[in-house]
Formats: C-alpha cells, structure tokens, sequence
C-alpha cells in the first residue's frame, strides 16, 4: 500500500511535468487544427478577458490628457552591429539591440524585437491586427519593449501583468515607394522558408515611425499570438506610414509558413489575429475627439451629400440674384427710354409756364357783342342803297 501510495503522487507529477512543455511546444497556426479558435485550449491565456487586439472606436475613447508622447530612445542609434532577420514560420522578425528603448511610459521599456502582420488580398483588403471604428489597414508594425527598470529579461517580464510595451503602427498602401521598410522587405527572400535567419545591414528604426508620436491610443491588453499573456501596455499610433503596391505584394507573397525540408510549402499569409472583446476595458486617447475624429464610410457620404446640397443651393441663391439684378436693370433702362422721349417742358416742370385760366364770358358781354355785329351789318347794308337825290332825270 506504501509502494502504491508514492507511486500515484509520482506519475501524477511527470503528467504535469509534460503536459506543460506539450502546451509550449504546441505549434500553432491561424487558421486549421490549431487555429485562432483553438488557442484557448492549449494556450489559457488566450481565452482570458484582456485579449488584444481590439477594434478602437473612437467615439467611445476617453480623453487623458496626462499622456505624453511617447519618445523612442536610441532607436536612431544604430551602430556598425547588423541586424538579424529570420522566419519564425508565423512573422518575419527583427531583434533589436538592448540600447533602444521607449520613454513616455510609467517604466523604463527596453526594445526587444520588432515585427509585422499582413493579409492577403493586396491593398484595402485588411491585414492589420487592430482596427479603427471596424477598418482594418493593409498590414501592421509591433515594437516590442519590455519593462526592464523591474524585470532583468523579457523571459520574466512577459508574464507580468505591466511587464510588457507594443507599439503598434498601422500601415496602409501609397504611391511612393518606403525607402525605410525597403531595409526589411529587400531581404526578405533571403529567409522565405520557415527558421531561416541572415544578418542585414543596420538602419535606422525611428524612420519607420510616423512623424506624429503625440496622438495615440493606450490601453491595457496581451500578447496577439500564443501564449496570449495579458501582460502588455498597448500604444497604437494615429497617424499611419505607407508603403508602396509592389511593397505590400512582396511582403503577402515572399515567405513560406513552412521549411525549406517541407513537401508542401504554405505561404505565409493572413497572420493577424482577430479583434477581442473589450470587455469593459477603457481606451484612452492623448489627443480629443475633435481633432483625430476618423471618420466612417456613412459619415464621409453624408459630408459629400451635404456639400453637394449646399453647392446647389447656393447656385440656386446666386441664379436668383443675377435674375433679380437684371431685371431692375431692364427696368432702369426702360425708364430712361421714357423720359428722353418726353419735352423739355416734362423733363424741366419749373421752367414751364403756368397756363392761363379760362372762365366763361358774361352772358351781357355776349349780347353786346351780338348787337355790335348786327349793328355794322345793317350800316354796311345802308351804305350799298343809292341816295335818292342823286338819281338822274330821263
């Protein structure tokens, strides 16, 4: 009974003791057996309440205007040391020297690596891990930083709860071609099979920042790939940076999930994970509403139909009062027609002038005047008579 009492307490104890490195060493995809839906099962974490990446609505975002931008240290400072490339069958990945580091957080962030996440179907086709208001960008950029004024790696960090710091920079599809990101995207059919690495020349990272670092969101989230540990403090930059058509299409059909060894080779496509709930968290902005307000596809239609609207009312308003000036200008024209076809006398009234009154004659003037007329009528009458004694004899 002794021996078979020991016995049970030890074989449970190797079951434990493999099943966790099982878990560790469980090679995870995006899609299929092992896929975004499965991680929670052999990674816990993942199923937990503080899941990134997130969809920013930035209409629900608090304003905190105690953050500050944030400030890349060293990142400039490259030094003569190449940079290590490699495949990690789910990103291409860059580690960065310990000299580089984040300021504008509560700790001191040392810069760990740098990596990216895209889709598939070119550009406006998604690719990127967050989203703003439902949109997702073509692909998307992650710094990594760990926490390194309270944990001595990120081995130990990672699992901490403030242990970690992600930049994340959306990136979206330009006409010009971006000389920063051609320092990754020109190696990367160096390292097209999975586990292959090469060293590269060193470059400057802060040129593959946008040039706004003081508007951004913050929130507390994980870790987008397994183990999904909740330990990151995310700042998702506003502003995006572009990269070129040929670019985007390199990045989507260059590398292989699988190895070089691999019968059938898989492209390495479409690794972003999903956006997670919320659940109650808060994302917090440094900059208000007003002045980084993104706006949605329904929002920019109802702007173009509103501008439209007005341009043709105020068609509308200044056609009425090209209509309405004309018109008093006919109207002016035609006065003055009128007036120049009238005398001097109706042009100058105060120089005219005044008419005589006309009054009726006196009915006894009137008789006079009769009798006067029929008076010299009869003389006339006598004068025509012969005179009797100037008759001659026989």
């Amino acid at each position: 009974m002794d021996s078979l009492g020991l016995f049970l307490p030890l074989m449970l104890l190797c079951c434990q003791w493999t099943a966790v490195p099982a878990a560790e060493e469980t090679y995870w995809t995006y899609t299929g057996l092992v896929g975004q839906s499965e991680w929670s099962q052999y990674f816990p974490d993942c199923g937990g309440s503080s899941q990134s990446p997130v969809d920013v609505v930035t209409t629900q975002t608090k304003y905190d205007p105690s953050l500050m931008p944030v400030t890349p240290l060293g990142y400039s400072q490259h030094g003569n040391k190449p940079f290590t490339l490699y495949n990690n069958g789910h990103t291409v990945v860059i580690d960065l020297p310990d000299w580089m580091g984040l300021g504008g957080l509560p700790w001191l962030f040392t810069a760990a690596q740098m990596h990216l996440h895209w889709g598939s179907g070119g550009p406006s086709h998604g690719g990127s891990e967050h989203t703003i208001n439902g949109q997702s960008a073509d692909a998307e950029l992650h710094v990594v930083h760990y926490n390194s004024e309270l944990y001595p790696n990120i081995s130990m960090a990672m699992t901490q709860r403030d242990g970690l710091a992600v930049l994340g920079i959306l990136i979206e599809t330009g006409e010009e071609t971006n000389q920063a990101f051609g320092n990754i995207l020109n190696y990367l059919s160096r390292i097209r099979h999975a586990d292959q690495k090469v060293s590269i020349p060193a470059f400057d990272i802060q040129a593959l920042l946008p040039t706004d670092l003081g508007r951004y969101y913050r929130y507390n989230g994980s870790l987008t790939t397994p183990p999904c540990y909740q330990s990151v403090i995310w700042t998702l930059l506003h502003e995006r940076v572009q990269i070129s058509q040929a670019q985007l299409l390199k990045l989507e059909t260059v590398l292989y999930s699988s190895k070089a060894e691999d019968a059938d080779r898989m492209l390495l496509q479409d690794n972003y994970r999903a956006t997670q709930p919320l659940n109650h968290r808060a994302v917090f902005s440094s900059f208000t509403a007003e002045s980084g307000k993104e706006l949605t596809s329904g929002e920019v239609t109802a702007i173009v139909i509103g501008v439209m609207c007005g341009c043709v009312g105020l068609a509308v308003i200044i056609r009425f009062i090209v209509k309405t000036i004309r018109f008093f200008t006919l109207l002016r024209n035609e006065t003055v027609v009128v007036n120049s076809s009238t005398s001097s006398w109706d042009v100058l009234p105060s120089n005219r002038p005044a008419p005589m009154p006309r009054t009726k004659e006196p009915e006894k003037e009137k008789e006079q005047k009769q009798d006067m007329a029929l008076n010299s009528t009869s003389e006339a009458g006598q004068k025509e008579e012969p005179s009797p004694s100037l008759q001659t004899e026989p």
